[in-house]
């Protein structure tokens, strides 16, 4: 094998490497903190993220052996779609994919994502006795429609993330065959199936893949974030580099779960919600 050609891209300064250290201590003492100071066992963890990001209606939810999943119907389906649709694009090797899928693929994505928007409005608006609605709203429908809006939103999220994390994002789009586009569809029909199978055997693989959705999606955004705010942009050149950046990601996102759980549960209090 031909040895790769030395990389043009200078090392990182001291400074930078010290802060890349500390951002790794620093994001992994939050997480052991926030993983050890909540209470109860690993789903009572999984329902504390659930409980920051999502209602948790008991009847617009999915029940395993008598034990409510942390998200409901419509947030399982979208967090596993998410977690399930990222997985299928890392085992295509698009994970550094710089290009959104071409136009009339985009199209069918956005689609899903307008299934998505009208099945939950017209859900919302039966939370109201008197008001019209186009049909009766049904989980295996909130299931099938979150998993749509999951695997379009980590499609169409995914180059922006590149783009802004990687000094070489790769020339490929997410997906480029419509074969590809079939599989995310799959993905979503095979999400529905197992919600909907209610085996008890499933309540631990469903509960914390939805939860482990949900800490991808935010630490995809606050790693954005941070590489925005600190100015290191298009400097990560394997994963080493982006490490720190990563852990430091999912730990923003454990504090904003907890921040979350704080004020909800304020205003439960407050305004004496149901949920």
């Amino acid at each position: 094998m031909a040895p790769s050609p030395p990389s043009d891209t200078p090392p990182p300064p001291r400074w930078q490497r010290n802060l890349d250290r500390s951002l790794l201590a620093a994001g992994l003492l939050v997480l052991v903190a926030l993983w050890l100071a909540a209470p109860g066992d690993v789903l009572d963890k999984a329902d504390r993220v659930g409980y920051a990001v999502c209602h948790r209606i008991p009847v617009r939810s999915y029940f395993f052996a008598d034990r409510q999943l942390p998200l409901c119907a419509r947030c399982s389906g979208q967090y596993l779609g998410t977690l399930f649709g990222l997985a299928m694009l890392l085992a295509l090797r698009r994970e550094r994919a710089g290009l959104l899928p071409p136009a009339p693929m985009v199209g069918v994505l956005l689609g899903f994502l307008l299934v998505w928007a009208v099945d939950g409005f017209n859900s919302y608006l039966t939370l109201f006795p008197s008001a019209p609605h186009l049909y009766e709203p049904r989980n295996v429908l909130r299931v099938a429609t979150g998993g749509l809006q999951g695997v379009a939103l980590i499609t169409l999220a995914l180059p922006f993330f590149n783009i802004t994390l990687w000094a070489r994002p790769t020339e490929e789009r997410t997906l480029g065959r419509w074969r590809e586009l079939a599989g995310l569809a799959l993905i979503v029909v095979a999400i529905v199936l197992l919600v909907k199978s209610g085996r008890p055997i499933l309540l631990y693989p469903l509960a914390l893949l939805s939860v482990a959705g949900t800490l991808a999606l935010l630490t995809l955004v606050n790693t954005m974030l941070l590489v925005l705010v600190l100015r290191r942009e298009n400097q990560a050149e394997g994963w080493r580099q982006a490490a720190p950046l990563l852990v430091a990601g999912l730990a923003l996102g454990g504090l904003e779960v907890l921040a979350l759980n704080l004020v909800r549960a304020w205003l439960t209090d407050l305004l004496g919600l149901p949920f």
